[in-house]
């Protein structure tokens, strides 16, 4: 038994209403964790339509693409929540908005 094929017009909306979702995560979102999450699902939008495109076309490129970026996340999602238990050790609060306050 043969599997459907699937729309590469449905994996791109979907990746677009992911990256929306992400978009409005970082621009609604106070808390730096949530914020850091919102970015990850953009990064995985994108990751969507870069495979999508890369099987539309028969080409590997944009698996490799992926590839990278997923590395690359992986390693800003580590020195974010890094920088982000530095932040609330000392100032005890990760609220986006309050740490405009602290300028010291």
């Amino acid at each position: 038994m043969k599997t459907p094929e699937v729309a590469i017009e449905l994996y791109i909306l979907l990746s677009a209403i992911l990256f929306i979702m992400g978009v409005m995560g970082v621009l609604l979102r106070r808390n730096a964790i949530l914020v850091f999450m919102s970015v990850e699902l953009m990064l995985n939008a994108s990751n969507l339509a870069l495979v999508a495109f890369s099987r539309q076309w028969a080409n590997g490129d944009g698996h490799l693409i992926v590839f990278f970026v997923i590395t690359v996340a992986a390693a800003e999602v580590a020195v974010g929540l890094a920088l982000i238990v530095a932040i609330f050790r000392t100032k005890k609060s990760i609220d986006i908005d309050a740490l405009h306050l602290f300028k010291d």
